[in-house]
């Protein structure tokens, strides 16, 4: 009696059904290959399994990028937050900065026009947390989404930048020297940096420029004195 023929895909792995696994194995291909190039073919391929198998779980590439983000978020435990509605903005913020930092992928996906506003529920809570805490602060919706914004913009680009210069190998990663041959005329205090410059652009102060950067934004803000 002939064998059956085995499934199309990779042997030896049993075929994907449920959108867990679709996810997991979307998850693999992004850490491996960056979410620009993922595809349905690829994740089908990666999986497995045919490309209409995938396209029961998900519509399209967005669709699976917004999945995996909820799932991500999903799959995270949230701390516990302050009283105080200042330090409940940093605590927030922070949350939302490792988050992210440690799958910096999902920060890339998150500058792209409207993809935060695909998200659920589960994974807006640092944004609901922070919204929330500014209005406690006294600020109005439109001033707390303000105080969100710039946050989130500092969030976000010091994720990008430090996780592009990583990938880039700059100056710190490479041991090239930097700024070390300007002209003292020119840039004198670029000069006078001189080779210190990567290990000072290397130093971790996001929650303290993030705390400088809330208290900036709340005193804008404050409601006027009658």
């Amino acid at each position: 009696m002939p064998r059956p023929t085995p499934p199309h895909g990779r042997t030896g792995r049993p075929p994907v059904t449920s959108r867990t696994e679709i996810l997991t194995a979307a998850r693999r291909l992004i850490d491996r290959d960056g979410w620009e190039r993922l595809t349905i073919r690829g994740l089908a391929a990666e999986a497995g399994i045919g490309a209409t198998t995938v396209y029961r779980h998900v519509q399209d590439k967005e669709d699976l990028l917004v999945l995996l983000l909820n799932h991500y978020a999903d799959q995270t435990a949230r701390p516990e937050l302050p009283d105080d509605p200042r330090d409940r903005i940093v605590a927030a913020a922070t949350a939302m900065h490792d988050l992210l930092a440690s799958w910096p992928w999902a920060a890339e996906v998150l500058t792209v026009d409207g993809f935060v506003g695909l998200l659920d529920e589960s994974a807006l809570w640092t944004v609901e947390s922070i919204l929330a805490a500014a209005e406690a602060h006294g600020r109005t919706p439109d001033q707390a989404a303000y105080l969100f914004r710039s946050v989130w913009y500092y969030t976000v680009g010091e994720i990008l930048v430090r996780t592009h210069s990583q990938r880039r190998g700059g100056p710190a990663t490479t041991g090239r020297p930097a700024f070390d041959d300007l002209d003292p005329e020119q840039v004198p205090r670029l000069a006078a940096i001189g080779e210190r410059w990567p290990e000072l652009a290397a130093r971790d102060t996001y929650r303290q420029g993030l705390r400088a950067l809330v208290d900036g934004l709340l005193a804008q803000t404050a409601p006027s004195e009658t």
